[in-house]
């Protein structure tokens, strides 16, 4: 509903049943024919449904809008599942990423819109039909700012594997502040679901450190970050991240005395008691959606014209 007034579109009505052997019926309750459509879809587990049931009833309704004649459909995705398994880690492994894809095509989506995925590249190359990814940067930098701007800052990457992510938040906040600073990362090893390492490599000591990933789980990975980051001798310490899933036993990561505060997007609105933590900062996304939704639907209207 915020998406679509920030968008000055109407937010049309659809029917949503679920019968009692557990299936569901989507289906819009006004003419969608020779429209485009704008699906908003966050691909997240909540208590009432699991994220299958959630992609399952995106699929199906993408193409129930497709048979009704809806010229063009755009399935946009604050949180887009399966964004980690991008590659084969281990013999015959599968590589779900591009299977998502694949699915979401065949149900005939026309667009896909969606925040921060894990791996931009392997995103870009698991999609035949057109993409359009957006960044949480500029809002989390930006509340970063607001509220650490004036005392002597590190960016942080939890592991070796995000030192480009927190290189790219790194510049962003740079820009803003007119000063370039430093950065620093945290040597980890995982080996199954067990973590190893924790050794900083870079200098905190004297400064707020600020950590930065695109995703937290367990949270167990950004609270290994900042234990490391508090025994090099940084004076506070911070994180910032686009999706908070907050699994079972993520609580330890807002309770830790080793972290002074968390910045997140409502991309996966936190639960009533976690939105309300003193540490945790919750930044809405509906305005940069309702933007690019205004880019997107301009742009069809430009193509139609041209036609």
């Amino acid at each position: 509903m915020q998406v679509a007034a920030a968008a000055g579109l109407p937010l049309a009505e659809h029917e949503a049943r679920e019968f009692d052997d557990g299936e569901y019926k989507l289906r819009p309750l006004g003419s969608v024919r020779g429209r485009d459509v704008y699906l908003l879809h966050s691909l997240f587990a909540d208590d009432e449904h699991s994220v299958h049931d959630k992609l399952c009833q995106l699929l199906f309704f993408i193409a129930t809008l497709k048979d009704a004649g809806a010229q063009r459909v755009t399935a946009a995705l604050p949180y887009l599942c399966y964004g980690r398994k991008d590659s084969r880690s281990e013999p015959r492994d599968p590589v779900t990423t591009r299977y998502v894809a694949q699915l979401l095509e065949a149900a005939g989506v026309d667009c896909v819109l969606t925040l921060d995925v894990h791996n931009r590249s392997a995103f870009d190359n698991a999609y035949r039909c057109r993409t359009e990814h957006l960044k949480a940067q500029p809002l989390l930098a930006g509340a970063v700012l607001t509220q650490l701007g004036r005392q002597p800052l590190v960016i942080v990457s939890p592991d070796s594997g995000g030192v480009k992510r927190a290189e790219r938040f790194r510049r962003e906040l740079s820009a803003k502040l007119g000063q370039e600073l430093p950065s620093a990362f945290v040597e980890k090893h995982r080996d199954g679901a067990s973590l190893s390492g924790g050794t900083l490599v870079g200098e905190a000591r004297g400064r707020t450190a600020v950590i930065v990933d695109d995703l937290i789980s367990s949270g167990a990975t950004l609270l290994r970050a900042a234990e490391a980051c508090r025994r090099h001798g940084a004076s506070s310490v911070f994180a910032a991240a686009t999706h908070a899933l907050f699994v079972a036993g993520s609580d330890q990561l807002l309770e830790s005395p080793d972290l002074d505060g968390l910045f997140v997007t409502n991309s996966i609105p936190p639960a009533a008691a976690l939105a309300k933590h003193a540490k945790l900062q919750v930044i809405g996304v509906e305005a940069m959606f309702a933007e690019a939704i205004v880019a997107l639907q301009a742009d069809a209207e430009s193509l139609v014209l041209e036609s």
